[in-house]
């Protein structure tokens, strides 16, 4: 009975391990913010710029938001409701880690990012395929780019194609949030250096929905659940458009998916359950938290032979990032996907952002290929 007893108060002293937070902002009205709207973004909202549910309350020219317990830590920035007016003057994301005891922590913003137009980054061999392609499986429509090879309009070549996800971020600054991938830059260079061809398709993330669309599981705060019909959308309705109007390799060996954060968690999901479809699968910073169904989902379904998955993540992303993505590689070791098809980084200054992510695209792409690569 004792027992019993000990192991119920157990139980029930768990929730107070964790407790809520409140952050107050100082808003500057020498900066013309004044009576503006102010959101916090973060990890633990997918990095959406500004959803309603995370808008500050205003009360004179402070704002106040409180933040529900939870265990672990959360990297966020605050914006005006979108990445074209985060908060700068702070070089990384900021950080917070719950305790056992309510906080009240009082931040001050120095400035807001210009939300003036910026200048195009893309290269001339970027395009915009839509502006509002239908996804018939959600009943909604996106943008999407398409990235050429430079010698593609002189060439009777077909080319290999990577489908990757937030194409917001992946080829210009003037549409990204904190950053472009420079996914075009980095790929006319591999052409000039190595000949290396490559058509990538991006597909602008949903903003609000972007959780939801980036998991097949839900999840009871965040959201989810959509990730079949988004993935499905990919693969039966926008490739077959792409390899009916572009020049491609549309079989298996030539068809690539990459994504980061849950664009990386989407990418996995994808690689593993269409693996038909996709032999070349880029992991970057995976949000397995968002769900413990992609630890199983993995177990059953990691007998795959002719995939290779590139694993990328920082140590100073997050509470259990690392250790998240050690046991998925070490669940798809045990249910037989090839050691010698995974390829495994550990960036000890990696943060969750465009930058990292941008700095390793190369090298992924090197490896991924690197049975077409001279």
């Amino acid at each position: 009975m004792t027992k019993k007893i000990i192991v119920l108060l157990f139980f029930l002293a768990i929730p107070n391990l964790f407790s809520q937070v409140t952050f107050i902002v100082e808003n500057l009205q020498d900066n013309n913010t004044k009576n503006t709207s102010i959101y916090i973004s973060g990890d633990f909202e997918g990095w959406t710029g500004g959803q309603k549910k995370y808008k500050l309350s205003q009360n004179n020219n402070h704002y106040s938001i409180t933040l529900p317990k939870q265990e672990g830590s959360i990297n966020f920035k605050f914006t005006q409701g979108s990445w074209a007016t985060v908060e700068t003057g702070i070089q990384d994301n900021r950080k917070y880690t719950f305790g056992s005891k309510k906080e009240t922590i009082k931040i001050k913003i120095s400035n807001w990012k210009d939300n003036a137009p910026k200048e195009s980054t893309a290269t001339k061999n970027v395009s915009i395929l839509s502006e509002d392609f239908y996804i018939p499986q959600l009943d909604r429509k996106r943008r999407i780019w398409v990235y050429l090879p430079p010698n593609y309009d002189t060439s009777n070549k077909s080319y290999p194609v990577m489908y990757m996800h937030d194409g917001q971020n992946l080829f210009d600054n003037a549409t990204s949030y904190a950053g472009e991938w420079e996914v075009d830059e980095t790929l006319n260079k591999l052409y000039q250096d190595k000949r290396f061809e490559l058509i990538v398709i991006g597909i602008d993330n949903a903003g609000e929905k972007r959780m939801d669309e980036y998991s097949p599981w839900k999840h009871k705060e965040y959201g989810g659940g959509e990730g079949d019909a988004y993935i499905d959308f990919v693969v039966k309705t926008l490739k077959p458009y792409v390899d009916n109007n572009y020049k491609t390799k549309s079989n298996q060996e030539n068809t690539a998916i990459m994504g980061s954060s849950m664009g990386g968690l989407i990418s996995h999901y994808s690689g593993l359950k269409y693996s038909n479809t996709f032999s070349k699968i880029g992991v970057f910073s995976p949000s397995f938290w968002f769900s413990k169904s992609s630890f199983d989902y993995t177990k059953k379904h990691s007998e795959i032979v002719n995939s290779k998955m590139y694993f990328l993540v920082g140590e100073k992303e997050g509470d259990n990032m690392v250790k998240d993505m050690e046991s998925v590689i070490s669940l798809m070791k045990k249910n037989e996907f090839p050691s010698n098809n995974i390829f495994q980084k550990v960036v000890p200054n990696g943060e969750h952002n465009e930058k990292f992510w941008s700095d390793n695209f190369e090298e992924a792409v090197l490896w991924l290929f690197s049975e077409q690569i001279n």
